[in-house]
């Protein structure tokens, strides 16, 4: 991890250009960051909170586009990863519905988030819609990141773990309970 006096001196000389690229490959913990050296007055808060959100948005899309491409993929290649047009169409109606209340989830559990955005880009969501939800998701979720690091920002490596650690504990509840869910159903068929 890069040590803060090294961050410090890369923001002190290059501003928010240097935060921008590091928000989007690793959000949570570069905006806690990014809150510490907004309160010792190296950073603008709004300015911060403008640049994590767009930020966390663009990497948001990236994902996305990425699903967008995955029906274009060889078939041999997607049948393979178990993507026949059935589980596509079913995907796609998933998010027609509820493409809003999984793409939240996605974005407040962060261990589940890449997986969400990219079925939300191979569902073919509308980009417009993708993007409100995100936002409505990212807003408060940049907010509390940024607070964190306002107020315990000293601590940015121990918030680290903690993420690291709930973002792991979060991935293995999902995981166990999406096994459960496949084990009922497929006692039920």
């Amino acid at each position: 991890m890069i040590s803060p006096e090294t961050v410090t001196a890369l923001v002190g000389q290059y501003g928010l250009w240097v935060l921008a690229p590091a928000a989007v490959a690793e959000g949570p913990i570069v905006t806690v960051i990014a809150g510490w050296l907004a309160r010792i007055g190296l950073l603008d808060l709004r300015a911060v909170f403008a640049l994590v959100v767009l930020a966390d948005l663009v990497g948001d899309v990236v994902f996305y586009s990425l699903g967008r491409w995955v029906p274009r993929m060889p078939q041999r290649l997607r049948l393979r990863l178990g993507l026949n047009e059935a589980r596509l169409a079913a995907l796609a109606g998933h998010f027609h519905c509820r493409g809003g209340r999984s793409l939240v989830f996605g974005k407040l559990t962060h261990s589940a988030g890449a997986l969400v955005l990219v079925a939300a880009g191979m569902a073919r969501m509308p980009l417009g819609r993708f993007v409100f939800w995100n936002l409505a998701a990212t807003l408060p979720k940049s907010a509390l990141f940024l607070a964190l690091g306002w107020g315990l920002g000293d601590a940015h490596a121990l918030i680290g773990d903690w993420l690291a650690t709930g973002s792991l504990v979060a991935l293995g509840l999902i995981a166990a309970l999406g096994l459960w869910s496949l084990h009922v159903r497929r006692l039920s068929a």
